[in-house]
């Protein structure tokens, strides 16, 4: 089991400083849910046709279908997490500034986020650019985020702690996500085009991302690295030669490595549905975009008592056993949406509440499931190995949503193919076995003569 310096008494000051954690899951889900989950995608599909030629927009020489857009920047976004994640860890294993990191990139990420309000028919590639970048700053905030929570939280309260962050990111998003609902659905009202309601709720997305962040940063204090291997060069020199460490060493850690080949399956299917979600509900089932606003706030606001219902069956069955049920939920998910009747409300709200209850409970339990199998002093860099696996090989999800919809037409038979995803993480998972990787954690590594 993974030590830090946090004592087992829930101090008053340990308390606030994690009320303050919280608040950076209120604070990024604004961008999760109003841009990533839900506006961004069709608009881009909308704003991207409008100025196609035969169907086709060119992307650096490729005519792609319009539809297919949001897949493949998921997938150039994904490379991005890849390269640069495992390296954003080591430096936070080495540096005692991790809430200011965090921080740091929260706000050039909202910077590029708000700057979508510029995006139109005329300059859809520049948008195509910003959200790149406001996605990888996401990933690389959330880095940070999550190895605080290995310095705040002790192992025993990590899963009631990462569900309850859970649940203040779907109330936090989702009360964001019904504002702007009543803009995009009532645009008239306000005086406003469709298109410059969608434009107005990015924009507000990423001033609730920059504001809110100000709370986990006044809130939370810096702790010293712990347990790290002395390096010459500083910072960055160290945490490049810690990362060429970690990777020769990780084979010492085999139960981490079953979990991380396990969640990168499995939490590939979730990104790529929620990806994908909007963009399937207008342009497969024949829905307005208002609808699927309202539809994705349902799945808000029922994740939230998902996220807490999973934190509290994990304390009574353990954490793989419900990360387990949630599998098999998702794979029914995907295997309804094949066959979800188009323009049919009914179906599609059963459907999201299904959504919702396993949403934020599989995440949270993934996050505080693997923290028990870092080895102290490496928090940072394990949870960007986690975060590489989370967004950094996502594209593996995406390219193949993207090439069944370039290839079908339909994005049916594509959400369908997701179910591999799940299938294939929960048989991983099973072969799991947590007393010997909280084991591996706590001693150093399989010990090898």
């Amino acid at each position: 089991m993974t030590t830090t310096d946090t004592p087992t008494v829930l101090t008053p000051e340990r308390r606030r400083e994690h009320r303050s954690w919280y608040f950076y899951d209120w604070a990024n889900s604004a961008f999760a849910t109003t841009v990533a989950g839900v506006l961004f995608a069709p608009y881009l599909v909308a704003v991207a046709g409008d100025a196609a030629v035969g169907d086709r927009v060119d992307v650096l020489g490729l005519a792609l279908n319009p539809k297919a857009l949001p897949g493949f920047i998921t997938f150039v976004s994904t490379i991005l997490f890849a390269l640069a994640l495992p390296v954003l860890g080591a430096i936070a294993d080495r540096t005692a500034y991790k809430k200011h990191l965090m921080a740091g990139f929260a706000w050039v990420g909202a910077a590029a986020a708000a700057c979508l309000f510029f995006m139109t028919a005329d300059n859809w590639q520049l948008g195509m650019v910003l959200f790149i970048v406001a996605n990888f700053c996401f990933g690389a905030s959330t880095v940070f985020n999550d190895a605080i929570l290995t310095l705040i939280a002790t192992p025993e309260e990590r899963d009631g702690v990462s569900s309850r962050g859970w649940a203040m990111g779907y109330a936090g998003g989702g009360l964001l996500l019904a504002l702007n609902f009543a803009v995009v659905t009532a645009h008239e009202t306000f005086g406003l085009s469709e298109g410059m309601a969608v434009r107005v709720s990015l924009l507000s997305a990423a001033l609730w991302w920059a504001g809110f962040t100000i709370i986990p940063y006044l809130g939370i204090r810096n702790r010293p690295p712990t347990d790290v291997v002395p390096s010459e060069g500083g910072v960055v020199r160290g945490s490049f030669a810690q990362l060429r460490d970690t990777f020769r060493e990780l084979r010492d850690y085999p139960v981490a490595l079953t979990f991380l080949v396990a969640y990168l399956f499995f939490n590939d299917g979730i990104q790529t549905v929620i990806g994908q979600a909007s963009v399937y509900g207008t342009e497969e089932l024949g829905f307005e975009l208002g609808t699927m606003l309202g539809i994705y706030l349902l799945v808000q606001f029922v994740a939230v008592g998902g996220a807490l219902l999973f934190g509290r069956l994990a304390a009574r069955r353990g954490a793989k056993q419900v990360i387990l049920l949630g599998l098999g939920i998702w794979s029914g998910i995907v295997t309804a949406a094949l066959v979800l009747p188009a323009g049919r409300l009914v179906p599609l709200v059963l459907l999201a509440v299904a959504i919702g209850i396993v949403l934020g409970g599989t995440q949270a339990l993934a996050r505080s499931y693997f923290s028990l199998l870092i080895p102290s002093g490496k928090e940072g860099e394990f949870f960007s190995l986690y975060h590489v696996m989370d967004r950094g090989t996502s594209w593996i999800g995406a390219l193949v949503f993207a090439l069944v919809v370039q290839l079908t037409d339909s994005y049916r038979p594509a959400i369908f193919a997701l179910i591999f995803f799940f299938v294939v993480g929960g048989a991983i998972l099973t072969r799991v076995d947590t007393a010997k990787g909280i084991e591996q954690a706590r001693t150093g590594g399989v010990q090898r003569a």
